[in-house]
Formats: C-alpha cells, structure tokens, sequence
C-alpha cells in the first residue's frame, strides 16, 4: 500500500472473529502503514468493554450510536453473526463506509443483491470474508491450473458453540465452495446432497457432490462435529494431482508422464513410475492479515477487492441451494428421526 491518508477504521463485532480482526489491524498500526483502529462496536457489555481495554478504543453499542459520536471512520470490519450481517452492513455502506463483511456476506441472496447494490449506488468498497482466497498455498496454485476436472475438499473440526446460527454448510463448507467455484470457473449443473444434525438443531454434518456445466465434478465433506481438524482440498487435472492443505498452508503436486500406461506387474515393479513430485517455494503469511491488507489496499485505490460482493453472492447462493437439496433429501429418506 502506498503511504497516503491515514485510514481510519473500526471491527463491528468483537467476538472470536472481531478479535482477530482487532489484532490484525493493530498489527498493522503499530508497523508503521497508514491505518488506526479507531473503535469497536459490540452489544455486548461485558466483551465491549473487554475490547475497549485491550485494544485502547472507544467502545459503542450499536452502529447508530457510533455515528453520534461523530467519529471519522473511513472502513470497516463486519464480524457480527451472519443474521445480523444485512442490518449492519447496510447502515454502514449508507454512512459511506468501505466494508469487509465476514462471509456468508448475509442470510439470503436477496439481502447480498441488496448490499451489492447499496454499495454501488454509494460508491463504496464491499469485500466479502472467504478467508481461504488468501491462504499462501491457494495464492500459489494459480500459475499451475488447466481445467481441472475432480476436486475432493474436506473441512473437519470439532464442535465449538460458535456460529450455530447458521448449519456447517454456511459455517465451514462455503469457504471450499468460494475455492472450487473460482477454480473451476464453470455454472453448476446439478447439486447431490445430503446432512444430518448431530449436536445442534441445524446440520452439522453434510456431504456434496457437484457436477459443473463443464463436466468437472466436486465432492465435498464438512462436519464441527469431528475429532480431529482437517482442512484439504485436492484436485485433478490432465496429467497432474495437487493437493493443498489449508492448515499447514503447503502444496504438493504430482506431475504424471502422458505415455505412463504400465500393467500390475510393471506398478508393483516401479514405485512411482512416471511421477514427479514437487513442492513449489509458497511465500508464507497469516490468510487474515494478507485479506486485510487486500481490503485496505482496495479501499485506498478504490479498486475491485479480490473477493467481490458477487463473489459472496455466488458462494451464498449455491450454498442454499445444497441446504435446499439437503432438506429434500432429509423429507425422502425420512431423516427427520435424527432430530428427535
């Protein structure tokens, strides 16, 4: 970013979201770029005025109490629950506030069409939070892709009562969908669902597959109700396997020789016949702060972000769209036992 006017900006939401979202921007303050962390708006008392203390910012409840303050906010982080992403980030675009909303930019796609539109109409950035855009190893695969054809994407965490206001499709699954989306650059043809509620009332647990206009097709597994944290994504293409892991933000991939066609015997023989491996150098860096950075960046070149408002638009609307085929899947094989 270049050094110019000094960006104010403010995290609505200081909850485990907004808490990062708070560090990030502090971080950046205090290395010397042109940005403050003016304040934090939070309805609730007790974590308002734990952030006011630790991060040295007046505290608001409400965003219309922010406005009688009179502050100057240039920008500003929307990490509330997704239920409450419309009524924020509306009253904020209006007030001529450039925004990173935290994904799923909202509820419904009539509230994202609505937020798109309210930001064009006010001239103001609207970034949407699919954090895995910046993960170092997906910034690096981009000079390797050629029409990939499979993808297998698995996003596994243990149960945490966080975000339960939305199923694990809009928690966890959308960040892949935002991923495989982008990569595979194609509409989808048909959506196979189906997820199950384990320990919340909402789904916790889904399994999709996507076929796309192009012929690629997608499976997808994302459950909060595992034991162990998995965050991978793999993929093939003509002649080549990669495979990307979120978590350890590393990339594999495994080129495979056109004219390898060998028999049983001959496999067994070789042990990896006509396979180069490689782990192309990935400039490492924490997804959050380098999203951030993109946004600020944006807001000062007013320049489309990387992770547009109809980009969260798209993500949001296929997500329903599986949570819709999740829901007849649940009515035809009678799964509505396991909520009782």
């Amino acid at each position: 970013m270049s050094a110019e006017r000094n960006l104010r900006v403010a995290v609505v939401g200081a909850g485990a979201f907004g808490q990062n979202h708070l560090r990030v921007y502090r971080e950046l303050q205090n290395t010397g770029l042109p940005v403050t962390l003016a304040a934090v708006v939070e309805s609730n008392p007790q974590l308002a005025a734990a952030a006011a203390e630790t991060w040295s910012v007046p505290a608001f409840p409400s965003v219309e109490r922010l406005t009688e303050a009179g502050l100057s906010i240039d920008a500003a982080s929307v990490c509330v629950p997704t239920s409450a992403h419309f009524d924020v980030a509306s009253k904020l675009l209006q007030q001529g506030i450039d925004l990173l909303v935290e994904k799923p930019i909202a509820s419904t796609t009539e509230q994202a069409d609505q937020l798109i539109e309210t930001a064009e109409q006010n001239g103001r950035i609207l970034q949407v939070g699919h954090l895995e855009r910046f993960n170092p190893a997906v910034t690096a695969i981009q000079p390797y892709l050629n029409g990939p054809m499979f993808f297998e994407a698995h996003r596994l965490s243990v149960f945490t009562p966080r975000a339960l206001d939305v199923d694990v499709v809009l928690d966890l699954m959308i960040h892949d969908l935002d991923i495989v989306l982008h990569l595979a650059n194609s509409p989808v043809r048909e959506v196979r669902a189906v997820g199950l509620p384990v320990l919340s009332k909402k789904v916790d647990i889904a399994n999709v597959r996507l076929e796309f206009e192009s012929g690629c097709v997608a499976n997808f597994t994302a459950s909060r109700v595992s034991t162990e944290l998995v965050r991978k994504l793999r993929f093939f293409q003509p002649h080549q396997y990669i495979s990307i892991d979120y978590a350890r933000k590393d990339l594999l991939i495994i080129d495979v020789a056109p004219s390898t066609r060998l028999s049983g015997a001959e496999m067994i023989a070789s042990k990896a016949p006509g396979l180069q491996f490689t782990k192309p150098p990935i400039q490492q860096g924490e997804p959050l702060r380098l999203e951030i950075e993109s946004f600020l960046d944006s807001v000062r070149t007013r320049t489309q972000p990387q992770v547009s408002g109809e980009d969260g638009r798209a993500a949001l609307a296929l997500a329903l769209q599986i949570n819709s085929a999740i829901a007849g899947h649940a009515t035809c094989a009678g799964l509505d036992r396991f909520q009782t």
